[in-house]
């Protein structure tokens, strides 16, 4: 995961033509400026992708001081003349599990659950269930062994990608692994714990959490091109760009680096990533399958921080529950109740599943809202592309200690990632 160090935000408010026409001349004016701060982010974006060879981009800023932006870069076909829009549909991964526990937070509200219930209250057969409590798994506290790890499940999205999978079928695979602590002894990312909670909302509501979504978190904020699709629908709505990953699945097991002499080959061209689009994302459920675009993201990504989705102390409860991944490097990151803390500034999530890679930030102190989406899993090296992107535009609004040299910690699939912090993507 990105993640920002402490720094002053520094932004200088940049000049656009007014709305009116010119009141000498009555001439109207042209379309307004760019924000000051393009002219410095759309060539590091367009070099970032070449040298990292992600195909397609959508980038987006919001910022009272510094201005609006939206662009599009790159080809949604690898080797082809189609351009990515700004309105193209992309899978958004791990963001969905700040859905899913906004839905978890809306039904404790109501007095539906409590987040001290142990897992056991709703579902059986979950190690150390009586001990195990909502927000342990909402915090990512649980202990459960995440089934992301499990050779034969990896082995069996190489072998049949199309395959619709089942909840209770993943929470066999994680329980049949022993557990990684005790609840509530440490952070570890785990899609086991997201799966669960899924599974909770629909026991509770008597809906699909889908349908949950769409009544408590789309339709009120007007995500009209937002959704988490059945598990059997493999589409994505159009417009889409094609979704790209280097390796297999077993093959990034352990890291998602490709070997010196792959990375080399992949950089020359040579070695092209596949091209895994309509895999299926049943996999992933409530933990990383739903759909979004730019706009919605954004739109999606200031509520969750600011508070739009939930009533003021439960939104408190859920900002004051963010922790230190690393407690010897406290400003580095921090993962609470479904949302994570980038540095001390942006608070969001970031999301990946093969083919696609999502950030979005939203720093609720100056407004500034970062949103990237790539339509490639990881680059060559092994780190996330949208965070290739967003980590290289953080120095442009946050200055250049943004982003630190720091600890890493493992990534949901127990891989260290990139520097400066830990990715929390479904894998």
């Amino acid at each position: 995961m990105l993640v920002a160090t402490a720094s002053l935000f520094i932004a200088t408010a940049c000049g656009t033509s007014s709305d009116t026409a010119d009141e000498t001349t009555g001439t109207s004016p042209g379309p307004p400026a760019e924000p000051a701060y393009v002219a410095t982010l759309r060539p590091m974006i367009d070099q970032l992708m070449k040298d990292n060879v992600i195909p397609g981009a959508v980038v987006l800023v919001e910022s009272p001081k510094e201005g609006d932006w939206t662009e599009a870069f790159g080809t949604r076909v690898i080797g082809a003349d189609d351009a990515v829009s700004v309105d193209d549909h992309f899978r958004i991964g791990s963001n969905t599990k700040t859905m899913t526990v906004t839905v978890v937070l809306q039904l404790a509200q109501e007095g539906k659950l409590a987040l001290e219930d142990p897992i056991a209250d709703y579902w059986p057969g979950v190690p150390n269930g009586d001990e195990i409590t909502i927000g342990q798994l909402a915090e990512m506290r649980s202990g459960l062994y995440s089934y992301t790890f499990d050779p034969q499940f990896n082995a069996t999205l190489d072998s049949d990608p199309d395959k619709v999978w089942t909840p209770e079928e993943l929470l066999a695979i994680a329980f049949a692994h022993p557990v990684n602590s005790a609840p509530g002894e440490e952070f570890e990312y785990s899609n086991t714990n997201t799966i669960l909670l899924g599974l909770v909302i629909e026991k509770i509501t008597n809906m699909s959490a889908a349908e949950n979504f769409r009544q408590r978190i789309f339709e009120p904020l007007g995500l009209k091109h937002t959704s988490l699709p059945a598990a059997t629908d493999l589409s994505i709505p159009d417009p889409h760009p094609q979704g790209y990953a280097f390796g297999t699945n077993v093959s990034t097991i352990d890291t998602f680096a490709l070997p010196p002499e792959e990375q080399a080959a992949a950089l020359a061209g040579t070695l092209r990533p596949a091209d895994t689009t309509d895999a299926s994302p049943s996999w992933a459920w409530t933990a990383g399958a739903a759909i979004s675009t730019v706009d919605d993201v954004a739109t999606y990504v200031r509520a969750l921080v600011e508070g739009d989705l939930l009533d003021e102390q439960m939104q408190r409860v859920r900002m004051d529950s963010v922790q230190p991944i690393d407690p010897a490097a406290p400003d580095v990151a921090g993962y609470g109740l479904g949302l994570v803390r980038f540095g001390t500034h942006l608070f969001g999530h970031d999301g990946q599943l093969p083919g696609f890679m999502s950030f979005m930030g939203h720093d609720p102190e100056s407004d500034l809202t970062i949103v990237v989406l790539t339509n490639l899993a990881t680059v060559p090296s092994g780190e996330g592309s949208a965070l290739v992107l967003a980590k290289a535009m953080l120095p442009v609004f946050y200055g250049a200690a943004a982003v630190p040299d720091s600890p890493t910690a493992p990534d949901d699939d127990g891989t260290p990632s990139a520097p400066p912090g830990p990715t929390t993507t479904p894998r």
